[in-house]
């Protein structure tokens, strides 16, 4: 039996679970510990079953936060999902778009910015122009 993120072929689906008001990020079945890890860090909470040797494990975001900041919260993560390089999705209902893109302009400020090399000038010539010859 599959999930969202196995049906969708996504890396994390972010929706609200059916007869619930609990938002569930789903990721695909044997995804890297490191994905796992990540939405922790992200805020997510961590759940499996069963405890100790899970077969099934999945993230939702803390039911003791207001819905308003349940969506933030998911919405914030995005950002980090997308540019570490997963493919993630979320229900169109609970994308909170000024929390997205304050997280990506955090993201953005806290990367390192490429710095473009000056090109040397040009080397002069290192043969003698030679001189005009008058008859």
């Amino acid at each position: 039996m599959g999930n969202r993120a196995d049906d969708y072929g996504t890396d994390v689906e972010i929706y609200v679970k059916a007869l619930t008001t609990t938002i569930h990020a789903a990721t695909p079945t044997g995804a890297p510990a490191k994905l796992h890890d990540l939405l922790e860090q992200l805020g997510m909470e961590r759940h499996e079953y069963p405890v100790g040797a899970p077969l099934y494990i999945w993230h939702t975001v803390p039911e003791q936060l207001g819905a308003a900041e349940q969506k933030r919260l998911a919405s914030r993560a995005i950002p980090t999902l997308l540019i570490t390089g997963y493919k993630v999705n979320i229900d169109p209902d609970l994308l909170d778009e000024p929390a997205l893109q304050q997280a990506a302009r955090e993201i953005g400020a806290n990367r390192p910015r490429r710095v473009r090399r000056q090109s040397a000038p040009a080397a002069s010539s290192s043969r003698p122009t030679p001189s005009r010859r008058t008859p």
